[in-house]
């Protein structure tokens, strides 16, 4: 059996699985994207040429090539069917501690951006929800950041313990009223002009910055954040020791310690972009114009990357580590340990599991 063969029975096999009495067009649906994604694995790239070369489908490239190209015009398929569900049971298996979400935007596609929110595993983002729409660079409205999380908090099993993290498009007041609505907690990074008030007396996050060397925090709890006095917030001016100034941050926690350390965790979304593009599949290069093209496109390219992961998270906890990379020290990411496992487990003809990882290893 081909490399192709074998990884497209295991990735078809973990999609029937997931999608349980899938027939008809579903399930033909089903085994186009299972294509797609055995190719994104495969060619280590997003656009439909390279992918359809890395396919075991028996039939002349151009028509594989046409093939993915239906199914990412097709109106039918959508991230509510094709991922949500994956997704629901990934947070699931998470579910046992916080679940710490990450929400951020990046150039993907050609001439579009995306909005993403993924759930942090192991210094890794999953991905989990997202939306794509026209545009070199610039922020998403605030309604929109509150819409996609919406669409998350669906997915939600009951009872979670959620913790958002976000970058400084994201302090806005009314998302902030949602996850208090939701009693999610928050930590968001915010302009050192805002300001801020505390029993009639007026500053910003500079003034808090101002007294702080690197490698210390200042604190002020309590205060009501910027002119529409929206609060009490506990406000931060953190100065990390790896950082040119100080960062300023707004959140509803009541520790500082505790929201630094989880703000800390946003970074991993930017390694999560970086493998999706230029370390991994190349997202940014899949000619692909259309956002809603794209949405779909992507629902491929993210089942990809959580294989890869949950293969790199398998052939640590199993041992493997040792023999595809070095015994004393590992320098790789998960994604980077999953992509050799996988081909350590070609090469020598053993068998691929049929799983995205929906059952995590913690």
């Amino acid at each position: 059996m081909s490399d192709s063969s074998e990884r497209f029975g295991s990735i078809f096999g973990a999609l029937k699985k997931l999608f349980a009495g899938a027939k008809g067009n579903q399930l033909r649906h089903l085994q186009v994207l299972a294509a797609m994604v055995c190719g994104i694995v495969g060619s280590r790239k997003t656009n439909l040429p390279a992918i359809a070369g890395k396919t075991p489908l028996d039939a002349r490239e151009e028509s594989i090539v046409k093939r993915f190209e239906r199914w990412t015009r097709n109106e039918s398929i959508d991230m509510e069917t094709y991922f949500l569900p994956c997704a629901q049971a990934l947070l699931a298996a998470l579910a046992h501690s916080p679940l710490v979400l990450v929400i951020d935007g990046s150039v993907v596609g050609r001439g579009c951006i995306a909005l993403m929110v993924g759930v942090v595993y192991k210094k890794r983002v999953l991905p989990i929800a997202w939306l794509a729409a026209k545009g070199k660079k610039g922020h998403f409205p605030e309604d929109v950041h509150i819409a996609l999380l919406e669409k998350v908090a669906s997915i939600l099993p009951e009872g979670a313990e959620v913790v958002l993290l976000g970058d400084g498009e994201f302090d806005g007041i009314d998302l902030q009223k949602v996850m208090e609505s939701r009693r999610w907690k928050y930590v968001c990074r915010t302009a050192k002009n805002i300001r801020l008030s505390w029993q009639g007396e007026e500053f910003s996050f500079e003034d808090m910055g101002g007294h702080i060397a690197p490698g210390e925090d200042f604190d002020a709890p309590g205060v009501l954040f910027t002119e529409a006095r929206y609060g009490p917030v506990l406000a931060i001016a953190w100065w990390r020791k790896d950082c040119k100034e100080p960062i300023y941050l707004v959140t509803n926690m009541e520790v500082v310690e505790e929201a630094c350390r989880f703000y800390a965790k946003r970074f991993a979304i930017e390694t999560f972009f970086s493998d999706q593009k230029s370390r991994g599949f190349h997202l940014h290069k899949s000619h692909i114009r259309d956002p809603k093209r794209l949405t779909r496109l992507m629902i491929a390219a993210c089942l990809a990357y959580w294989w890869i992961v949950y293969l790199g998270a398998l052939a640590v906890n199993q041992g493997y580590l040792a023999i595809i990379h070095r015994k004393k020290r590992c320098d790789l990411s998960l994604f980077q340990i999953g992509l050799r496992f996988l081909d350590h487990l070609q090469r020598k003809g053993l068998s691929l599991p049929e799983s995205f990882g929906e059952c995590l290893i913690c």
